[in-house]
């Protein structure tokens, strides 16, 4: 009987082993579809989950639910809103909880979530994104929480951990975050009452109004809460909490109403040591206080009591007391002494707009340094109501001396300082400033300041400011900031909403410098890197940009004996400079620059990523040697004139964008230029595409050209500058140039000239004497030059050679028809065809002296080497010995003179 008893309960546990091994198999599929039905079928929200583990081993006689990429995602009124998502959350339950139908509650005994985010948004209309819970058909009292569709939770622990809490109230504009949470609790939530032992680190931020109170600051809490589930009341034990490193001990309870929360806490320093005061300051600030040797006294109590539902807080009082106390910190050589704080923080009604501050008195020493602070803040939460009074004189390196400042600080200089304000903040945001007082003086000297819009520290020698009720007179505000010098005056119009509406400093000044770099304000940016691989990231791209400060919206009439712009020096710098939403804009501006003056105005935005300019420049008497060797515009625009010595008088009106030192990007520019030219002499070395084109036309004495007085008209877009046509002069011809190069120096131009025949040759000239006819005087022939290649390497091709066959072989028919006396109106009527191209002129004499233009071409063709059958058919029937014959010969001969000596074939005269 024992025997099998034991066989049965081997068999029995066999079984249940098997079923342990083999059930996740079964019930993976499943369990997925279980968790999102009871989910989703009891909230207004999706969940969902990328993978379900199951495993009944690891937490026996528990199943463990593992989910990974959990979210839970709102529908309307926050569709597509993420409320909660976790990489890893995991449930331990009973393993009969696996079995039950899908509709039935599942009893959650544990909860381990990781990598979570909780969060929580309450829009302008008070609607909540948490709340998700479906509307149930009839309100029932829940009994037996096992009997509820869902989840039921029987938890015994759960933890949090690497996670992040967000809460957003849009209607309040309250802003509260928890980073880098880390919380676990134990205790038996199964029971009625009960206790839960909780431990929670973070790092907690707060934001009201835009208004930063807390960044991160760290948190610690140690907490044993009573939960008594029947009265819904919690209530704190044995507390104790570490913000930074302020310690407080708190007790009292949270009771949670159907529409309300009843609050009642109290809380305290355990201890009045002054360590306590230096506690409240971030821990990267106040560093180690251990070590920090205090005396007097500082304490920290309060309560809050009430009610918290829609329209009302706890009231609260908050204390914070020193009594002529002091700190040093071993490694610094001096103490801060005589610490009084007295101030108040206090809400009597439960209305949050009731919530006001009082400064009694904050003031404290440093050697003989003094600082006093009084102030009364009222409506902290509405319209805050500001009336404060400040005094003090303060050398700003003793500070760094007796407390830790970040060196980054740098702090230096002396302040003095005697004001008093009134303000609301609302009359603030409206720009109501009328409304508003503050009065008094404030001045540094050797005062140096660094931010991250500015490429060096500027150093203020002397900054001396007068309060005035409605704006502020700056007396004077002189210093340096890299090679630049600057001396300003001016009014501030909106001293207190740059302080605190996030306003641009608004205002008029005068500035004056001796020498201000516009290197002086590079920026120094450093890209994010980017992923150029599975786990390999390129490198920071740093790169240095000038910027123009965001912070201004001012109009400053300048005033600079020299500026310095890359590498080009402008003195005696004069005129209006506006500068709003990072655009400067220039008015009636003027300059020396290159011998001459120059005046421009126009806009320069560094506002997006490519900085833009649109302007216009009023160019007079530059020096054209200087300002083509310096101006990579003007090299791209005109080449050519980098040849000439002498001034440069010039329209422009030009935009595109702009490098990062605000240089232009050449090829983004358009515009357009009009340019009177007076040269002086040419440097024909750096002409090449003149002794080029000289060079084809080898007639012109390039040193006789005249170039004095050039104007000339372009435009350019895309990279190409179109230059309309425009006229040089050589002697008595007018050559006539126009076409366009690109901005890399590719030439497309042609030169067109009438070339009086005068300048073709002394052949060409004793014909013409030889016919002497009147008619042939201002005889020219139209010559075309088109101009390619590139700027260092042009290309020059000539129709001049054609046009002075054409005009030989015309002025020989010519001298023919004179020689065989047929009349000077058939020579005018060549020569009127030679001149105007009218080929019918030539016809007509063609026709009427047939014979005659057959000996002719006879004698053409001997002359230009053309068949010889011609001439000798021409003249068969006839002897050498007629005078016909005789007459002819003697042309020939005479034509083979002019045009050897035309095409450099002359024959040498053996005869003389």
């Amino acid at each position: 009987m024992g025997k099998k008893i034991l066989k049965i309960v081997g068999v029995l546990f066999l079984l249940i082993l098997i079923v342990l091994i083999a059930a996740p198999f079964f019930l993976e599929a499943k369990i997925g579809d279980i968790i999102k039905n009871n989910v989703n079928n009891n909230v207004n929200a999706t969940l969902d989950f990328s993978e379900a583990n199951l495993s009944l081993v690891k937490s026996f006689p528990n199943a463990e639910v593992g989910f990974k990429d959990v979210v839970l995602i709102n529908k309307a009124p926050f569709e597509g809103d993420t409320l909660f998502k976790a990489n890893n959350l995991d449930l331990t339950m009973g393993i009969m909880q696996l079995f039950k139908s899908t509709g039935d509650a599942i009893a959650i005994n544990d909860i381990n979530l990781d990598g979570a985010l909780v969060n929580i948004v309450v829009d302008k209309e008070l609607n909540a994104n948490y709340d998700i819970a479906l509307a149930s058909e009839a309100a029932t009292t829940v009994e037996e929480p096992s009997t509820t569709d869902g989840f039921s939770f029987d938890l015994q622990s759960y933890k949090i951990t690497d996670s992040r809490i967000y809460y957003t109230d849009n209607s309040t504009g309250i802003a509260f975050k928890l980073d880098d949470f880390e919380h676990k609790g134990t205790g038996d939530l199964s029971l009625a009452t009960s206790e839960l032992d909780t431990h929670t680190n973070a790092l907690i931020s707060l934001e009201m109004d835009s208004v930063n109170y807390l960044n991160k600051n760290k948190i610690k809490l140690d907490a044993l809460i009573g939960i008594d589930l029947n009265e819904n009341k919690y209530s704190f034990l044995k507390n104790e909490a570490l913000i930074n490193q302020l310690p407080l001990v708190f007790d009292g309870f949270v009771k949670l109403n159907e529409t309300s929360q009843e609050v009642d806490l109290t809380f305290k320093t355990p201890s009045s040591d002054f360590k306590n005061f230096l506690g409240v300051i971030p821990e990267a600030y106040s560093k180690n206080i251990e070590d920090v040797t205090t005396t007097g006294n500082f304490a920290v109590n309060g309560n809050f009591n009430g009610v918290v539902d829609e329209t009302h807080i706890p009231k609260f009082h908050i204390e914070l007391n020193s009594d002529n106390a002091s700190f040093k910190y071993p490694d610094l050589p001096k103490a801060v002494k005589n610490v009084f704080l007295d101030v108040q923080i206090d809400n009597e009604t439960g209305i949050v707009e009731d919530t006001y501050v009082n400064v009694n008195k904050a003031s404290f020493m440093i050697d003989e340094d003094k600082f006093n602070l009084t102030s009364n803040i009222t409506e902290l939460m509405g319209n805050t109501k500001v009336k404060a009074h400040m005094d003090g004189n303060m050398n700003l390196a003793n500070i760094s001396k007796a407390y830790p400042v970040p060196a980054e600080y740098n702090l230096k200089g002396m302040l003095k300082a005697d004001i008093s304000t009134a303000f609301d903040m609302a009359s603030v945001e409206k720009e109501q400033y009328e409304k508003t007082s503050t009065t008094g003086d404030l001045s540094l000297t050797d005062f140096e300041y660094n931010s991250d819009e500015l490429a060096n520290p500027v150093v203020f020698k002397s900054a001396r400011l007068t309060f005035n009720p409605k704006t502020v007179t700056l007396n004077s505000l002189n210093g340096t900031t890299g090679t630049t010098d600057f001396d300003a005056t001016g009014t501030i119009n909106n001293l207190l909403g740059f302080m605190f509406n996030d306003e641009k400093v608004e205002g008029n000044f005068n500035l004056k410098s001796n020498s201000f770099a516009l290197n002086d304000f590079m920026v120094a940016e450093t890209e994010t890197p980017s992923t150029t691989g599975e786990n390999e990231t390129t490198g920071e791209n740093t790169e240095e940009k000038i910027k123009i400060p965001s912070f201004l919206d001012a109009t400053i009439n300048a005033d600079a004996k020299k500026v310095i712009y890359d590498d080009i020096v402008l003195s005696d710098v004069t005129g209006v400079l506006k500068i709003k939403d990072e655009t400067a804009t220039l008015s009636n501006m003027s300059a020396g620059m290159f011998g001459g003056k120059i005046g421009f105005n126009g806009q320069v935005s560094t506002k997006t990523d490519t900085p833009t300019f649109n302007m216009k420049l009023d160019l007079n008497q530059l020096g054209i040697q200087e300002t083509f060797a310096s101006v990579d515009l003007f090299k791209a625009v005109a080449p050519i004139a980098q040849m000439l010595n002498g001034k440069l008088t010039s329209d422009i009106s030009l935009s595109g964008n702009l490098t990062d030192d605000l240089m232009p990007n050449l090829l983004s520019l358009s515009g357009d230029l009009f340019a009177d030219i007076m040269t002086e002499e040419v440097n024909t070395e750096s002409a090449p595409v003149l002794n080029t084109l000289v060079s084809k036309l080898n007639f012109i004495d390039v040193d006789q050209l005249n170039l004095k007085d050039i104007k000339t008209s372009l435009s350019f877009k895309d990279g190409i500058v179109a230059v309309k046509p425009f006229t040089l002069n050589y002697k008595d011809i007018a050559i006539n140039v126009d076409g366009s190069h690109s901005f890399d120096q590719k030439l497309n131009y042609k030169a067109s000239l009438q070339v009086p025949a005068k300048y073709l040759g002394s052949d060409i000239t004793k014909l013409i004497s030889k016919i002497d006819d009147a008619s042939l005087t201002d005889l020219t022939i139209p010559v075309v030059a088109n101009i390619g290649g590139v700027y260092s390497s042009p290309t020059v091709t000539t129709d001049l050679t054609s046009g002075v066959k054409e005009l030989t072989s015309k002025l020989v028919e010519i001298e023919k028809q004179k020689l065989i006396n047929k009349g000077t109106d058939k020579a005018k009527d060549l020569i009127g065809g030679l001149i105007t191209g009218n080929k019918a002129a030539q016809d007509s004499v063609s026709n009427e002296t047939s014979t005659t233009n057959t000996s002719a071409k006879d004698i053409l063709g001997g002359i230009l080497g053309t068949k010889k059958d011609t001439v000798t058919s021409a003249t068969s029937t006839k002897t050498d010995s007629t005078p016909a014959n005789t007459q002819k010969e003697a042309v020939k001969e005479k034509a083979k003179d002019i045009l050897g000596g035309l095409f450099g074939n002359k024959k040498k005269d053996s005869t003389n």
